[in-house]
């Protein structure tokens, strides 16, 4: 009788997940059984000789990590619906092992889809939270900022009548915009690759260019995936064209914003605010200049930290995992 074909779990991942591993029967796997990322010198050791690899987007899958796990690696499986940590040409590169041609040929899932609304959520309490300075207003409370009523003390910039702008219209760009809808926007515009026609009839939005998008958005949130062409799209040619009221959102990759340009149009007021869900480096170190700043709200990449959305990621990964090592089609494959 063969042997169950060997998985490498690079964290404690929720557990439905775990669950469906465990019952499944079809599958023999470790754990890296901390809340903490698997050192890089653990990881490579023990995905050595594994037939599957279930990694969450902090493990780099490089081709260092690939030769190391060898020609027995047929099944990644990634829980996130990002892949910036893939290095796609590797795994499917064909490399020459002992005088003879390897395709490593691994199938890739990922996790889209079941983080839609909870990513959504928190872009909106993101935006509410950045525009209305809620961060602020706590401190103050606290802190005995809190005297005798204001005039003018705390003001920020509401929804109604505004228009809002999506940088890369997808299903979670959808899902923001709904959720938005009833604050009575005035009108929704968006830029992406192409036209989204389809998706964008779903919420009335109007495709505009770039530069367009960046003159007209009162809140503008970034919804795009991290690839070369948007690596470092929101710079001071970006931010030097938007309104002075206008508040900056980012739930999508990091690597998207150039920081130290963002830094600049906050601290001069060439834009009234951001909020950032993710950031490059990630942890953002205590001493960047991001956190010195009132007008910018740091979230420790939580958009889509609900229990019910952790869980239903951890089910998906497993089980694209264990369909992919059974050579079945995965619930949610990554075409590469």
């Amino acid at each position: 009788m063969s042997a169950l074909p060997k998985v490498y779990v690079t964290r404690r991942i929720p557990p439905d997940g775990l669950d469906i591993l465990r019952k499944s029967g079809q599958v023999q796997f470790e754990l890296w059984d901390s809340d903490d990322p698997v050192p890089r010198v653990e990881l490579l050791n023990k995905v050595k000789g594994c037939d599957g690899i279930l990694c969450v987007l902090t493990e780099r899958i490089d081709a260092q990590l690939l030769d190391v796990a060898g020609p027995n690696l047929k099944v990644l499986s990634t829980m996130s619906v990002g892949y910036d940590h893939l290095s796609l040409e590797e795994l499917k590169k064909s490399l020459l092992i002992w005088a003879c041609i390897f395709c490593r040929g691994i199938r890739v899932g990922y996790t889209p889809e079941v983080l839609t609304d909870a990513v959504a959520e928190l872009t909106v309490a993101l935006l509410l939270a950045t525009s209305r300075r809620l961060i602020e207003a706590t401190h103050e409370a606290k802190t005995g900022g809190w005297g005798t009523w204001r005039t003018m003390w705390l003001c920020g910039h509401e929804l109604a009548n505004s228009t809002v702008g999506i940088l890369g219209l997808g299903r979670i760009g959808v899902a923001i915009a709904e959720r938005l809808k009833p604050f009575k926007v005035k009108k929704f515009i968006y830029t992406d690759v192409e036209p989204r026609t389809e998706l964008a009839n779903m919420i009335n939005a109007e495709y505009v260019s770039l530069d367009e998008l960046a003159k007209q958005s009162d809140f503008l949130a970034i919804c795009c995936a991290l690839t070369p062409e948007t690596h470092g799209i929101c710079n001071w040619n970006l931010f030097s064209k938007m309104k002075k009221n206008a508040i900056f959102i980012n739930t999508s990759r990091g690597g998207v914003v150039n920081q130290e340009d963002l830094y600049e149009a906050l601290s001069t007021g060439l834009i009234a605010g951001a909020g950032l869900d993710v950031t490059t480096p990630e942890p953002l170190p205590t001493h960047h200049p991001l956190y010195t700043l009132k007008n910018c709200v740091i979230l420790p990449h939580i958009a889509s930290a609900s229990y019910t959305t952790r869980n239903a990621m951890s089910a998906l990964a497993a089980n694209n995992l264990l369909a992919g090592l059974r050579g079945e089609a995965m619930p949610k494959e990554l075409k590469l």
